[in-house]
């Protein structure tokens, strides 16, 4: 009988899948419905098989009105016949160790599950300012649905449990009889972030280091009482049930194929070593000397075809910078509901694309910068009112595209930041002497300090000074820059500005010495010639330079790296205007001998803690040149 029983139980997890993969036919589900009903009759279950019949009457008459309602009563019967069984106390199939399955088929759950958790939690958040909105509900409702087919499918009972739950909780709202309320919504986000915890354990126990899984009987028993009407539930007002505007929900889906990101990165190097070796052989001095026609029209078909297998390799490694900022989207929506604030988040340029990996490290600055801005830029409803300001904030990201650069704001309409409250803090900190007068745009970069923080208080939020040194760091670190703006008492904007991708630069190159120097020119403002009128020398020591009625500082590179053999008389040399950390300097090379495209190559563990290094190339004559980090360089000079 037990056996008989599990047979149900298997026709059923059969169903589940057909339905979760693309939908079944009409006849073969209908049939498929009628044997469970044989089965469960057959094993003494009554009540099963009359429930079972029952479900085949109403999917029966779904068929005849559309094909998703059809969907929908076969779904909701396949639960509905399995509680009824276990009702009965009658013993599930024994567990199988996941681990202990197809690891593939593993790692494609864990892979689909992460895309159908991204595209819930974004939908749900719609539903929080829409309640009414039925596309992000239905969105809502599949993807928890696939997830509990899949899971169930795989032994993963926990998840299959979760997201069965919360799939039954959206199917009442769908059916209009339950209206989901801010406590509600919590409910669901908080079995989302359940499920990530619940695959990524998935995920390490393919790597074999899985802990001990999540609970989530506290998470179940908080679900079941809204569904018992003990939490906020409440019916929905048959008038306020209006159909929303058509929301787009989930991308169409396109021709695609899963590639290890290994098989990526290792795909882009060699792309590299490609481009290096077209490089070398279209500057080697004994081939571009021949007068052979046919040849230098092979050369010039080489270097097209490298600069577009180049810019394939290269796109096939971006992705929307949506992807981040639906992070900071929940992030915005917890942390206002945290501090009572009333904050609209507005996002522009979503479809812009970045290399993944500049993605995943723009996560962590990202998320500092937005958290200080509700809790230190964006002022409380009242403070708002006072100041004459609407009591709703503004909180804005924008991406853009500008000069192969993807440029990141993040503006908010607050309090701006308070230059003299910063410098009186930075002075107490020792960080600047009084006798020092700074410009409003080095006071504003002296919140990137380490430790440095202008809260009285200490919160979960922030307040302890480590979150902007954080980002300063994370942002050299990619090659990017910082510029603030701000306005006291109308707000501040924050422009990120990173490299679209990592493996590879556009650069000058410049000689120091026997040396071969190769600048980041996203780094560079201007150079010029400077003449013997425009030096002077402070206190016997500091060299500056007026550039443009501007004195900056000067840095040798020749001393700063120790080369014999430079120019020492700067009216025969070029000055190099570069900006780091909010300030200007002049970096003195020989000559500037072109502007080069390299792929970046580390310099092992060896030369990493250089500082004003940031790697290698191979140049186009075979030659290697290191990559200067500007803002290492400046670190220096001002250490100096």
């Amino acid at each position: 009988m037990v056996e008989m029983v599990e047979d149900v139980i298997r026709q059923l997890d059969e169903l589940s899948v057909q339905m979760v993969v693309g939908g079944a036919g009409v006849p073969e589900t209908l049939q498929l419905l009628a044997a469970i009903e044989k089965t469960a009759r057959e094993a003494g279950r009554e009540s099963a098989a009359d429930a079972a019949l029952e479900w085949k009457a109403r999917a029966t008459g779904a068929a005849k009105t559309s094909p998703e309602k059809f969907e929908q009563v076969v779904i909701g019967g396949i639960e509905k016949l399995r509680r009824a069984l276990e009702a009965a106390g009658q013993p599930q199939a024994a567990p199988v160790n996941v681990l202990a399955q197809d690891l593939e088929l593993i790692g494609d759950f864990v892979n689909e599950a992460g895309e159908h958790l991204a595209t819930i939690e974004a939908q749900i958040l719609i539903l929080e300012r829409d309640p009414s909105a039925a596309d992000p509900l239905n969105a809502a409702f599949r993807g928890f649905h696939t997830i509990k087919g899949l899971a169930g499918f795989l032994d993963l009972g926990d998840i299959r449990a979760v997201s069965h739950e919360v799939e039954t909780l959206l199917d009442r709202a769908r059916n209009q009889d339950l209206l989901l309320t801010p406590a509600i919504i919590d409910v669901v986000l908080e079995s989302a972030d359940y499920l990530k915890r619940a695959v990524a354990w998935v995920q390490a126990g393919l790597n074999g280091k899985a802990g001990e899984a999540p609970a989530f009987d506290r998470l179940l028993d908080r679900v079941r009482a809204v569904l018992e009407g003990k939490q906020d539930a409440a019916p929905m007002p048959a008038e306020s049930a209006k159909q929303a505007e058509k929301a787009p929900t989930e991308a169409e889906a396109a021709a695609s194929l899963r590639v290890d990101a290994g098989k990526l990165d290792y795909m882009m190097d060699m792309v590299g070593e490609l481009v290096i070796a077209q490089s070398l052989i279209t500057h080697n001095p004994e081939i571009g000397g021949l007068e052979n026609g046919p040849l230098q029209r092979n050369l010039q078909q080489l270097g097209r075809i490298t600069a577009e297998v180049q810019r394939v390799a290269m796109s096939m490694r971006m992705t929307p910078v949506s992807t981040l900022f639906g992070r900071m989207n929940r992030l915005v929506r917890d942390l206002t509901r945290k501090n009572g604030k009333k904050v609209r988040l507005e996002l522009s340029g979503e479809e812009t694309e970045l290399d993944k990996t500049v993605i995943e490290q723009l996560a962590d600055p990202m998320m500092h910068m937005v958290r200080n801005s509700l809790d230190h830029g964006l002022e409380g409803p009242e403070e708002r009112i006072a100041n004459g300001k609407s009591p709703e904030g503004t909180l804005t990201l924008a991406a853009s595209h500008q000069a192969g650069h993807i440029l990141i704001e993040i503006t908010d309409d607050g309090r701006g930041l308070n230059t003299e409250k910063i410098l009186k803090k930075a002075r107490e900190r020792g960080l600047v002497p009084e006798v020092h007068n700074l410009s409003e745009n080095e006071i504003f970069f002296l919140i990137f300090e380490p430790g440095f923080s202008t809260a009285e208080v200490v919160t979960d939020v922030s307040g302890r000074g480590v979150g902007m040194d954080v980002v300063r760091r994370q942002i050299a670190g990619l090659r990017g820059r910082i510029e603030i703006r701000s306005v006291r008492g109308l707000g501040s904007t924050f422009l990120l500005r990173v490299p679209l991708t990592l493996a590879i630069i556009d650069g000058l190159i410049v000689g120091v010495g026997p040396e071969r120097y190769v600048m980041p020119i996203n780094s560079v403002r201007e150079m010029l010639r400077p003449t013997a009128e425009m030096i002077f020398t402070l206190e016997g020591r500091s060299e500056m330079a007026m550039v443009r009625g501007e004195l900056l500082p000067i840095v040798r590179l020749d001393r700063r790296f120790g080369i014999a053999g430079a120019r020492q008389n700067p009216a025969e040399a070029l000055f190099v205007v570069v900006e780091a950390q909010g300030r200007r300097f002049c970096l003195l090379v020989d000559e500037m001998l072109g502007k080069q495209e390299v792929v970046i190559k580390s310099l092992g563990d060896t030369f990493r803690q250089v500082a004003g290094i940031s790697g290698g190339a191979i140049l186009g004559d075979g030659r290697v040149g290191l990559i200067l980090d500007v803002n290492g360089v400046f670190r220096e000079k001002v250490d100096a």
